[in-house]
């Protein structure tokens, strides 16, 4: 809240009579540390990411061995109804001499040696089978406890498209989109939607369409929300103090967007601002309409993977 509170002081500053040096000197030095802030940002997103993606190698790994475990599971219990078998010959063979006369007694010795040194090996054998049971059931509950919490996150995520798209049908493909993909949803914004040209303060059209999408955001738990500016590669024109370039203008847009959302009831814990300037572009800049394109907002909707990440730690253990 501190940097939307810098934010708004500079902006109306910007527009207001000079600022007294010592003033603009702290201002411009609290804005130097929000980009420094949002890199940072932007950094913890993209490890959050990675980890996501050596979450699911994690679930891949363990399923496969699950099934190395089965298979020996299977090899040692073949091995052990072998041995038992033996044993029960052994046991027979020894309680037959036991009756015989004494010129077996030197063979019934071997014998019953024999059915000890068996015996023994029949005992490690059980013990090391029990073990590799025990192994696969606390093996197979926890890749079955990742299938049940990616699932969730996957059907937590669908439903909220579907929602998000029925909160916004009023607007047209021109205006926005929605797109669920790698496990996220990607809510895409028309500059002509949201803001006039060069300018941070929304639309009326947009704010409408930002307070339909909060109404979904603000009742749905456990997500992360990144609002990402971009621009095309056309200069801004209209600079100011405190908006010289792209980067500004794409990082004050966000935060423009972030200030609606909280104010309409979103949690600003879930929100975080960044801008892309012209450096994401999602066409070339070679047309106007490739120009129109790029100039957007992105609102990228994450699920929490913190159950995931748990889980992972525990398998690791």
């Amino acid at each position: 809240m501190r940097n939307i509170f810098i934010v708004l002081i500079l902006s109306s500053l910007s527009i207001s009579c000079v600022v007294p040096k010592k003033q603009f000197d702290e201002l411009l030095a609290e804005k130097v540390k929000m980009e420094a802030d949002m890199l940072d940002m932007q950094t913890e997103i993209a490890a959050l990411s990675t980890k996501k993606d050596s979450l699911e190698v994690a679930l891949e790994t363990a399923t496969s061995e699950k099934g190395v475990i089965k298979k020996e599971l299977s090899s040692t219990t073949d091995n052990l109804n072998n041995l038992q078998a033996e044993h029960d010959k052994l046991q027979t063979y020894y309680n037959n001499a036991l009756n015989s006369s004494g010129r077996m007694t030197r063979d019934m010795k071997e014998q019953h040696e024999r059915l000890l040194a068996l015996q023994e090996t029949l005992d490690e054998a059980t013990y090391n089978n029990q073990k590799l049971g025990d192994s696969l059931v606390l093996r197979e509950a926890k890749v079955e406890e990742l299938e049940r919490i990616v699932q969730e996150s996957q059907n937590a995520i669908g439903a909220l498209k579907e929602n998000l798209n029925d909160a916004l049908l009023d607007f047209g493909e021109s205006d926005l989109t929605i797109v669920q993909k790698n496990g996220k949803i990607y809510v895409s914004l028309s500059e002509q939607l949201l803001f006039k040209s060069s300018s941070i303060l929304i639309d009326p059209k947009g704010q409408q369409a930002l307070k339909q999408l909060a109404t979904v955001l603000k009742n749905t738990p456990d997500i992360a929300i990144l609002i990402e500016g971009h621009t095309d590669n056309v200069p801004i024109s209209g600079k100011s103090k405190y908006l010289q370039d792209n980067w500004d203008l794409s990082v004050l847009r966000a935060t423009s967007i972030v200030k609606l959302l909280v104010k309409s009831g979103v949690s600003p814990d879930a929100l975080t601002p960044a801008g892309r300037g012209q450096f994401l572009p999602v066409a070339t800049n070679d047309t106007p309409e490739h120009k129109a394109e790029n100039r957007r907002i992105e609102i990228i909707i994450t699920p929490d993977l913190s159950k995931l990440f748990a889980i992972l730690e525990q398998t690791n253990e």
